[in-house]
């Protein structure tokens, strides 16, 4: 890519009012706003259809958003950058939306314990797509497909060199809107091109690391847990002061499930913070123990534990932690070690089978209401590649919309 004028010679070039280059939730979501406006809008996506990641989302049922949206739910070196677009385009806006397009969905908790306001579609996510690309359609938005990005340059306007099936494709526009995600799932197509464009034109980028994503055990916890693999429990598991109560799996190589994927997103991996898990949150397990006349051996702690966790892990973790004595203070250090379960991960399973990536664009380089660069007129970034992460339960979503909402409406016409 060059950032100088003249550098990509004499092009046939597809004049716009906005370049927009990725097609998925915030790109789609950004196309149809500008579109509305009567800007001229083309979407450049590279794969052989937009939206990808939507239809795989939720189970294949889109988990679009979640009625408790607020910036609480959301990681960021900045913590307050997302307020403002939030604020603009809530998860009420994006509801009316659904409702014009007669789209049936509920609320759902997946369990019991978890968090309510976790919205899904009744039939399936490519109802959300579909409704993107009407929406797209009715706006006079031009979607590109298998359109790969090669240069980038700016005098004046932006030029966007690109390769379709086998020929070279020159687009030019007023307004540029990076929309390309982040790392996670590269499977499906994710690259980093997002952070080359933002470092052509002098951003910064917050280091990126798989986030929602299962952990991996040191050596000493995989031999002792890992044969514990499809084992399930509702834990809280916490890290610096974020904490999850939700359901914990077990693997053949560490944690996963709900709350292990939320703490994940703070486990500086490169700083090695522990992950605090309670097992058994608000049950005192050895109350019968401690208070009873009955027997107080290795048989009686392991009955106890497995009214409270599954079989196999209760024995399992009877079989490593069993006292020396039977006495109170040995019981109350029993207690304690089932709600303070201390592990230190060696690493996670990476962007193969992270859900999102934590990190991206600075957030001190971009306009919290517009999301447009203060180093760029005409430039702006949304959705995934901006240092803005969020909870697992629609809120990475309810970013996209918010953030596509906000610089769909801010590029001049």
């Amino acid at each position: 890519m060059q950032n100088e004028p003249g550098q990509m010679g004499k092009p046939t070039q597809q004049a716009y009012d906005v370049l927009i280059l990725g097609g998925g939730a915030a790109g789609l979501m950004c196309a149809l706003e500008a579109g509305r406006r009567g800007l001229r809008v083309a979407v450049l996506e590279r794969a052989e259809k937009p939206g990808k990641k939507i239809l795989i989302s939720g189970g294949g049922r889109c988990n679009f958003t979640n009625l408790h949206c607020g910036p609480e739910n959301f990681l960021s070196e900045n913590p307050d950058f997302c307020r403002s677009a939030l604020a603009r385009y809530t998860p009420t806006d994006f509801l009316a939306l659904v409702a014009t397009h007669n789209i049936p969905y509920h609320e759902k908790r997946p369990y019991p314990e978890s968090a309510p306001g976790q919205l899904f579609c009744d039939r399936s996510a490519t109802d959300i797509l579909g409704m993107l690309l009407e929406e797209c359609a009715a706006a006079g938005v031009q979607i590109h497909l298998n359109t790969r990005v090669r240069e980038i340059a700016h005098d004046r306007a932006f030029a966007v060199r690109a390769s379709r099936e086998g020929h070279e494709v020159d687009f030019t526009g007023r307004a540029l809107v990076v929309a390309t995600g982040g790392l996670s799932i590269p499977k499906m197509g994710a690259t980093a091109f997002g952070y080359e464009v933002a470092r052509q034109f002098g951003h910064s980028i917050v280091p990126c690391r798989p986030g929602l994503v299962p952990i991996v055990f040191g050596r000493g916890d995989a031999r002792e847990y890992c044969e514990l693999a499809g084992v399930s429990a509702v834990v809280t598991a916490s890290c610096g002061r974020a904490s999850f109560r939700e359901k914990m799996l077990f693997t053949h190589r560490g944690l996963s499930g709900p709350a292990i994927l939320q703490a994940s997103s703070y486990w500086k991996w490169n700083g090695g913070a522990e992950v605090t898990i309670d097992l058994a949150p608000g049950k005192d397990w050895t109350a019968p123990l401690r208070n009873g006349a009955g027997r107080r051996d290795v048989v009686a702690a392991r009955a106890a534990l497995r009214k409270v966790l599954p079989q196999r892990l209760a024995d399992r973790w009877i079989d490593q932690h069993a006292p020396e004595d039977w006495t109170n203070r040995s019981l109350e250090l029993l207690e304690q070690g089932i709600h303070r379960w201390e592990m230190r991960p060696v690493g996670t399973e990476g962007y193969e089978k992270a859900e999102v990536t934590a990190g991206g664009v600075s957030t001190a380089e971009l306009s919290s209401k517009t999301m447009e660069s203060t180093k760029m007129p005409g430039l702006f970034f949304i959705g995934e590649v901006v240092d803005v992460t969020g909870w697992l339960g629609g809120f990475n979503f309810q970013w996209a919309w918010a953030s596509g909402a906000a610089a769909g409406r801010a590029i001049e016409s």
